[in-house]
């Protein structure tokens, strides 16, 4: 039943028993590239990803681009069949994905001490809102708030205005992709071992967007710093910011490197800045930051953005465009890169998803199949993988077990 090889974890077979966003979202990554995942979801309900919009009609837009390259298996683990027919699946696995609450596969009597001697090499990765341990571990939480109490929001806005939460799930999918991360890294692990062993591997949502934050745990510890909001990367590089140009368009510059911005002070035909005592390095820019500021923005205002980003690029400094998703369809890179591809949709037709990354020269990911239909695969799984027959099925059915 296992894929042919199209990817790196070709070969590798994951059950995901997760649901929303980070979990599934872990498990495509490591679709993409290769490996089996068997989506185990609730009989007659589904991942709650399912039921998330946008939408069109009675179409979730959602699932196709989260779920591809997966097959779904109905199973209810409430009933004694269902858990045997899992502790099947998992004798036959490398790795189980979950997210629920911390002790939920316990009370099912799923524990990886269960698992485990199913399965010594088997790889748990969990995923909740705080992590297995500490006084929050039994809270709930979703993507949204856990990027509040990770000390990301607190950064986003303007100071005399709330604080400004993503406009989408970031989180979850940052916590996806650490998800599938540290899974392989435990594979690799169990694969270079002499004991062959698997392992858990566990985090809380938050954990992910706090670990991209280094600069301000150093900050608050060693200067007695709190950050305060700010609508643009702030006490990092100067000159930087979103900018607006002639034509009410928007642009974002960050000067990172003292290259990057003598580049600049050439482009606005002010070199004179680059040896400025105000201006000499990015410690003095910084402090004298409003003032530099002026400057730029002015000078960002007298062109339209086409036509200064032909002028930045005649100068080689990296000012990218602020694009909508209607940009992004229509913009070269994009399509180059296949960063956009096309599907089959058994209802829709036809639906663009967003392509494979990263890219690998001998090993490419792929889209190999779309998103499945609630229970699509029950037959091919019980059937051809478990060697259940067709009686035994459509007793699992009856007994809303599948």
């Amino acid at each position: 039943m296992s894929d042919t090889n199209y990817g790196p974890l070709t070969g590798v077979r994951v059950l995901d028993i997760s649901t929303m966003i980070a979990g599934p979202y872990g498990a495509s990554l490591l679709g993409d590239l290769g490996a089996e995942i068997i989506k185990i979801e609730l009989p007659g309900k589904g991942d709650t990803s399912r039921n998330v919009g946008p939408w069109k009609g009675e179409e979730p837009l959602r699932w196709p681009g989260l779920s591809r390259n997966k097959k779904s298996l109905t199973l209810d683990f409430h009933k004694e069949e269902g858990k045997e027919i899992f502790k099947e699946l998992v004798k036959k696995s490398d790795v189980v994905l979950e997210g629920f609450r911390p002790g939920t596969l316990e009370k099912w009597g799923l524990g990886y001490d269960v698992l485990k001697e199913i399965n010594p090499g088997l790889i748990l990765t969990r995923q909740s809102a705080y992590g297995q341990t500490g006084p929050y571990a039994n809270r709930p939480g979703f993507g949204t708030p856990s990027t509040a109490f990770s000390g990301y929001t607190y950064l986003h806005g303007f100071q005399d205005r709330h604080p400004v939460s993503p406009a989408f799930s970031l989180l979850d999918y940052i916590s996806g992709v650490y998800m599938a991360f540290g899974t392989v890294s435990a594979l690799y692990y169990r694969d270079n071992s002499e004991l062959k062993k698997g392992q858990i591997v566990e985090m809380g949502l938050y954990e992910s967007m706090f670990r991209m934050m280094e600069f301000l745990i150093a900050e608050f510890d060693q200067l007695g710093k709190v950050r305060e909001r700010s609508p643009m990367l702030s006490g990092h590089s100067s000159p930087s910011g979103t900018y607006k140009t002639k034509d009410e368009a928007w642009v974002v510059l960050v000067c990172s490197t003292q290259k990057t911005w003598e580049r600049l002070a050439h482009s606005m035909n002010r070199a004179d800045l680059i040896d400025h005592p105000q201006f000499l390095t990015n410690k003095e820019r910084l402090a004298n930051d409003d003032e530099l500021q002026v400057i730029v923005k002015a000078f960002m205002e007298s062109f339209s953005r086409k036509d200064l980003l032909k002028r930045m690029e005649e100068y080689d400094v990296p000012v990218s465009p602020v694009l909508s998703i209607k940009d992004i369809f229509e913009n070269p890179q994009y399509e180059a890169r296949n960063n956009i591809v096309e599907i089959d949709h058994p209802r829709l037709g036809k639906i663009k998803i967003p392509g494979v990354v990263p890219n690998f020269s001998e090993t490419p990911g792929s889209i190999r199949h779309r998103a499945p239909d609630l229970g699509e695969n029950n037959e091919e799984i019980l059937g051809e993988f478990l060697g259940l027959s067709k009686d035994k099925i459509n007793s699992l059915k009856k007994n809303g077990v599948i």
